[in-house]
């Protein structure tokens, strides 16, 4: 008997068809690769361990933590309050902390009295600038350690625009630590040379100065000069930022320095030439400070500088009537109608009626530290005319360190009109006024 067919089922679906964004699994034996391993699940990675947070730092951390931010915010008068989220780098003790906090209180003292203290090292400043004063009028021998001192100031301000440069350039240089120190401490020493030198000069040149004629304006120059150099700011932002008003300004103290120390150094040394000497071998301590030495190997620079020298010499020369003529100086001037048998006057008047003039004698002490290398002449004037002059020759027994000049103005060289303002002038043979001695005639 025939089998029996089963009746046939409800048809099979269609299989879907893959859409572009549907993925299918691939049919077949499964491959050892894409069976998964029964392995166990893998472990959560550890949680990083939280830094400790400044909540839970002793009392004087936190207030450490608190003093750093204050001064960093640079509002001194405020309580802040650390915030609770701030995270402490990994490392640090309450050893550190607290040096940060020694640290945090000098700043905020440094940001509070900044100002203050400028002004107080200013006033040091002065201070010693009069300390020095008083150790130069002790005497001329000291002027001899102005030597060490510009040779010093030279090499330190050449050192410093070579390494910091000048300009807004000069910022760049100074960012780190160290360079910072290093600018600090040469602004430090050349501030203290450009002091010593300047208010060293002043008594000098103040002695010499005569205060009715042009040559006073070179000790006003030196004395404002010695006193902007005790003001921080006018130092440090001009001329330790700008090279040549640095030079400009070493090149005049380094002029005036020499007038008064090549007389030391080379008695007997006449003064324009000392002027003028001075003028040359600062002009080569300017140019070295804006050219190179190995420059000079090129016949161009060769003749910049001796163009330079020239410019420099010629100027002291025609320069020399407002140059106060150091060391010399008038330590006592006198004038008189008559004299004493040994030579002095019977009497010294500053005021005097024409009936008793028949013949005026003068007498004029002057300390000459440098030697006696210049000729020294009397001028007599009346109202700025000249009525008779002459050289002078030394006579009598004058203090030590001094020559006494004495000069007779005769009755066949007196005007017709006496009365008005007289003076006698000390000058030397190149009409540099050394000294000048007034007296006045009335009706």
């Amino acid at each position: 008997m025939p089998a029996v067919e089963p009746p046939p089922g409800p048809p099979d679906p269609p299989a879907p068809t893959p859409g572009p964004d549907s993925s299918v699994a691939p049919t077949g034996p499964a491959s050892p690769v894409n069976t998964p391993l029964s392995s166990p699940p893998p472990e959560p990675a550890e949680a990083p361990a939280e830094a400790p947070s400044i909540t839970a730092l002793s009392p004087e951390m936190v207030a450490a933590v608190a003093d750093l931010e204050r001064a960093t915010d640079g509002d001194l008068t405020a309580t802040v309050a650390p915030p609770s989220n701030l995270v402490l780098p990994e490392g640090i003790t309450a050893q550190d902390l607290a040096a940060l906090q020694r640290f945090a209180k000098v700043r905020a003292f440094m940001a509070r009295h900044g100002n203050k203290l400028w002004y107080l090292h200013s006033a040091y400043a002065l201070t010693f600038g009069a300390f020095v004063v008083m150790y130069a009028s002790k005497g001329y021998d000291n002027a001899r350690w102005m030597v060490v001192l510009l040779g010093l100031g030279w090499l330190v301000l050449i050192l410093f625009f070579r390494v910091f440069g000048t300009g807004p350039g000069q910022k760049e240089k100074i960012k780190d630590t160290k360079s910072k120190v290093r600018f600090y401490v040469m602004t430090l020493i050349l501030k203290n040379l450009y002091q010593s030198m300047l208010f060293f000069l002043v008594p000098f040149y103040y002695k010499t100065a005569t205060f009715d004629d042009p040559n006073r304006f070179f000790v006003y120059a030196l004395i404002l000069l010695a006193i902007l150099s005790t003001v921080d700011v006018v130092f440090d932002q001009v001329l330790m930022r700008w090279k040549v008003p640095a030079s400009t300004v070493y090149f005049f103290i380094l002029f005036a320095c020499l007038n008064l120390v090549l007389p030391a150094l080379l008695p007997d040394t006449r003064t324009l030439l000392t002027q003028m000497s001075a003028a040359a071998i600062a002009a080569v301590v300017f140019f070295t400070m804006h050219v190179p030495i190995r420059k000079l190997l090129q016949p161009a620079w060769v003749l910049a500088l001796m163009a330079g020298i020239s410019v420099a010499v010629f100027g002291a020369y025609f320069g020399r009537h407002a140059i106060p003529p150091v060391p010399m100086y008038i330590a006592t001037g006198a004038v008189g109608p008559s004299l004493l048998p040994d030579g002095r006057l019977s009497m010294q008047v500053s005021t005097l009626h024409e009936s008793l003039i028949q013949e005026m004698h003068a007498l004029t002490d002057v300390v000459i530290p440098g030697g006696r290398g210049n000729t020294l002449h009397h001028v007599w004037r009346r109202e700025g005319l000249t009525v008779q002059q002459g050289p002078v020759t030394p006579s009598g027994e004058p203090p030590a360190g001094t020559v006494r000049l004495r000069s007779t103005l005769r009755s066949f060289n007196l005007p017709s009109d006496l009365a008005g303002q007289w003076s006698i002038d000390v000058v030397t043979d190149d009409d540099q006024l050394v000294g000048r001695v007034n007296f006045e005639v009335i009706r």
